[in-house]
């Protein structure tokens, strides 16, 4: 006759109340561990997505992720120059906010380099990739965008040709997609009194600076929209991804680019560590804690719920001291008891997990690691908080079974 289960089948209500307390309190233990985990899966995303080799950025830049980075798109076409390269793919990537439907829209938007890149690359579960360079947009099922919706961005209006799964930015933002050349007249979008007001401060200067006196034919020419003067530079790229011809020395590629004095390169492993080491770290460290905390909190738990339980029992453990019950037997009873706590506790803490964590607004990643480690962590937990409840029953005495 195994004690333990003797004495939970007699307290069955108490008992599943307290395994499931315990269940939750565990189970926001792994939901702590798999938010962490998703926060760097989703800042290293487009990293390990895209599959650059190199990433040249604006000069003293640490990268369009970390900061601001602004390259002219003729960028692309001096690195297909430098031996060793064999592609240099346009990078647009920005974030916007949105009022769709009624509500808020925040969104992280790419840009796919066009023709080269249509998003193939992308995991798809609806729709298919880009088939024009303009007016088409993947996005990510999380946005709620339903395939076929059309969606206005600046003045253009856009239609939703795919959807795919899994792509959101370091904030946790929902990514569309679209060309390059769409992506930057989304992000340069200005009011149409914005324009109006740009262009009578042209005509101002046209009236007043000696260039325009001295050239008017020049003058006439700022009536047209920014976007045509042939003075004005093309919108700018956010940076620019190398990849390495096979074969090719990737450090001495790195480092003849590196000698241009417009731009930083990086590797794809160093923007990873830029990224975790900056954009996300202090995120990191603050989910580290309260994980850990949260850890301690259980312990600590479970110990008073197992010293209560103790205490409850404690007549029946002078009666079976008093009937000659040897000392291992009550302690593998309450050893028994806590581990059972733990384990069901754990049991249930990942069935619910996995039905709930899906419905949280960032990404919730479980690895088999983090869950053995935790359930390492939940043995061990078990086993220490029960020596309060052991120390109480050893401390009780046979004639105490006498009293009452």
């Amino acid at each position: 006759m195994n004690l333990a289960v003797k004495d939970i089948q007699h307290n069955l209500g108490r008992f599943a109340l307290t395994v499931l307390g315990i269940g939750m309190l565990l189970m926001i233990v792994m939901g702590m561990g798999g938010i962490y985990r998703g926060l760097v899966e989703d800042a290293t995303l487009l990293l390990e997505r895209i599959g650059g080799d190199l990433w040249v950025v604006q000069r003293d830049t640490r990268g369009p992720f970390a900061e601001i980075s602004r390259v002219p798109r003729t960028l692309a076409h001096r690195l297909l120059a430098v031996p060793g390269v064999q592609s240099a793919r346009e990078f647009v990537f920005h974030t916007i906010q949105r009022q769709h439907e009624g509500r808020p829209l925040r969104m992280s938007v790419l840009g796919l380099s066009w023709p080269q890149d249509k998003g193939q690359w992308l995991p798809l579960v609806a729709g298919r990739p880009l088939a024009q360079n303009h007016f088409e947009l993947i996005a990510d099922k999380t946005l709620g965008l339903r395939l076929h919706e059309r969606i206005q961005l600046g003045k253009e209006t856009y239609t939703v040709v795919g959807v795919t799964s899994g792509m959101a930015s370091t904030a946790g933002d929902g990514m569309i997609f679209v060309t390059v050349w769409d992506a930057q007249v989304i992000q340069f979008d200005a009011p149409g009194e914005a324009i109006r007001l740009e262009r009578a401060a042209r005509e101002h200067r046209s009236r007043t600076e000696d260039i325009f006196l001295h050239q008017p034919l020049l003058a006439e020419q700022l009536a047209r929209p920014t976007a045509d003067l042939p003075a004005a530079a093309s919108p700018e790229l956010s940076a620019v991804v190398v990849r390495i011809a096979p074969g090719a020395n990737q450090e001495k590629v790195a480092s003849t680019i590196a000698s241009w004095s417009d731009v930083s390169v990086f590797t794809k492993a160093g923007q990873g560590e830029l990224l975790l080491k900056g954009m996300v770290d202090k995120s990191r460290r603050q989910l580290g804690m309260f994980r850990t905390l949260l850890t301690i909190i259980a312990a600590v738990v479970m110990s008073l719920i197992l010293y209560t339980l103790t205490l409850d029992k404690l007549h029946s453990i002078a009666l079976l001291k008093l009937i000659g019950a040897p000392n291992r037997t009550i302690l593998g009873m309450i050893l028994q008891q806590a581990i059972v706590l733990g384990a069901v506790g754990y049991g249930i803490a990942y069935l619910v997990g996995q039905k709930v964590f899906p419905h949280f607004p960032r990404r919730v990643v479980l690895t088999n690691e983090d869950l053995l480690r935790l359930a390492i962590i939940v043995l061990g937990i078990s086993v220490i908080s029960s020596v309060l409840g052991i120390w109480k029953a050893m401390r009780a005495a046979p004639n105490d079974a006498l009293m009452g």
